[in-house]
């Protein structure tokens, strides 16, 4: 066992507005099975970049381990190769026999390591990257978004794999996953860095109960500071009218009072200013004693969503529904039936491959939202008709150019579209970057800030959670369950199925 000493860690890319991390430390042990948390764009991979020397940055991490990465780079010039070709590239040194002794607890037949890695689906891909990334000793690894894509049966073979090892940063925003796989997390909270033992619930539970317990020391104190404020205004006055008159008093109106009383209300004069300051200096000394009681809560601010009602109950059916592409000798789906009715949220689950992106292709193609040239059809699919569709696709490569020029294209209010983001907790400074420069997990968030802006009879979205963090994920889920859109989704994170799920129709 050996430790990871990161000490007064500073960093930022260049030509950016903001450090992504500042004067940060703390230390892990290397046998640990540690899952690495936070809000999309916080750092978390580029906190293993650091790891694995890629970038300059100020400050030191120190360890004596060698550290490996997943997911490994397979460039056009891979696909033809074989896994087992690759694996020299991506682990320099390893040997074949160890990658086939961890392929069976992954599923995997060791006739995959042989075939050209372009025909490998991505969960077989995953799979085998994984046996590869394993098969070292003494390696410190790198898990970043493991089960990105994959499908149920996938993601459960991928999480009991790695719930028998250790000695790995596993990041995840996948809360079953990491509940299974990890026995510390390492957080990185809004202005603060920790690392605690136990899985995602146990810190989860931990930090509502410390957030609960700040905003209650919060509100006494914003008591006590208006108390403090609202004396302090009252001295102020009476120092400041009694300073103005020079004399002490209005000769006038008080013509009994001498000159002598000058000095005396003077002298209480300059009391009550010194008393004053006091205030002012221990106000400032109580704000700055409090401010970082709430500087870490994670706050889901509620979003708002406007789906329309149509005039028929029934706005999808599907018979005995058939579809093949023209290139392709099987049919994608076969004899398909099922229906989707107002207020209902309808998951489709099933292997990748099992036709579910297909199927939303035709629907929208019904709803003439799309084309899909080459797509054969048999069978009953009607779809009610003038049905308004929000979509959210997987594919995220589209996205380019300002959020000013995708508000403009798509036809939305700029500042609601912006106010929208601020709720996902998209920070301000990244309004002034091209999304293509984002993280995945902001680019996933324009596209569902995109889809929440638009007044829709069906939401269809396919795989709408890839990249995006634990807490916009909870934040979904609660706007979910209070506006009861009607939804057609793909999404494989098991918790939020769970919550939101009215009916499942299995490919």
């Amino acid at each position: 066992m050996s430790q990871i000493n990161v000490s007064n860690l500073t960093f930022c890319y260049e030509g950016s507005f903001d450090n992504i991390f500042e004067d940060v430390s703390f230390s892990v042990d290397t046998d640990w099975k540690l899952g690495f948390i936070g809000r999309n764009g916080k750092g978390k991979t580029t906190f293993l970049n650091l790891l694995l020397k890629r970038y300059d940055y100020e400050g030191s991490i120190s360890s004596s381990t060698v550290f490996d990465y997943f997911p490994y780079v397979a460039g056009p010039e891979d696909l033809e190769k074989t896994a087992d070709e690759l694996a020299e590239k991506w682990k320099p040194g390893t040997e074949s026999w160890r990658i086939l002794k961890e392929l069976p607890d992954l599923k995997v037949d060791a006739e995959l390591m042989y075939r050209p890695f372009k025909t490998l689906s991505y969960g077989e891909r995953t799979k085998v990257m994984l046996a590869v990334l394993f098969s070292g000793d003494n390696d410190f690894l790198l898990i970043d978004e493991p089960t990105n894509h994959l499908d149920h049966e996938a993601r459960e073979t991928v999480k009991a794999y790695l719930s028998k090892k250790k000695g790995f940063i596993l990041v995840s925003h996948d809360r079953d996953l990491l509940d299974a796989c990890v026995d510390h997390v390492l957080v990185l909270n809004r202005s603060t860095i920790e690392v605690q033992s136990g899985n995602f619930s146990t810190w989860w539970e931990n930090k509502e109960k410390a957030d609960a317990f700040a905003k209650g020391e919060n509100e006494k104190h914003l008591k006590e500071i208006d108390k403090l404020k609202a004396a302090a205004d009252r001295a102020s006055r009476w120092a400041e009218k009694n300073e103005n008159s020079k004399i002490g008093f209005n000769p006038v109106k008080e013509h009994d009072r001498y000159m002598d009383t000058r000095a005396y209300i003077g002298a209480k004069t300059k009391a009550m200013q010194s008393r004053v300051k006091s205030f002012e200096n221990r106000m400032g000394r109580e704000i700055a004693e409090k401010e970082g009681l709430i500087k870490d809560i994670e706050e889901t601010v509620e979003l708002k969503l406007m789906p329309l009602k149509h005039y028929k109950e029934r706005l999808i059916e599907c018979r005995d529904f058939s579809l093949r592409y023209e290139d392709g000798k099987d049919s994608v789906l076969k004899d398909l039936s099922f229906e989707l009715k107002q207020g209902e949220r309808v998951f489709l689950n099933g292997e990748n491959g099992s036709g579910k992106s297909s199927l939303i292709k035709a629907i929208l193609a019904k709803a003439g939202c799309t084309e899909t040239p080459g797509m054969i059809t048999n069978g009953t699919l009607n779809v009610a008709p003038n049905l308004v569709i929000s979509y959210i696709d997987q594919d995220t490569s589209h996205l380019r150019g300002t959020l000013r020029d995708h508000a403009k294209k798509a036809g939305f209010d700029y500042s609601l579209f912006l106010s929208l983001l601020r709720k996902l907790d998209l920070e301000r400074v990244q309004f002034e970057k091209r999304i293509e420069d984002y993280s995945e997990g902001q680019k996933k968030k324009v596209l569902i800030a995109s889809s929440l802006l638009t007044s829709a009879h069906l939401y269809i979205w396919d795989e709408p959670l890839n990249y995006i963090d634990v807490f916009s994920r909870m934040q979904i889920e609660e706007l979910i369950k209070r506006y009861a859109p009607t939804m057609l989704i793909v999404e494989h994170d098991v918790r939020f199925r769970e919550m939101i799920m009215t009916k499942e129709v299995r490919l």
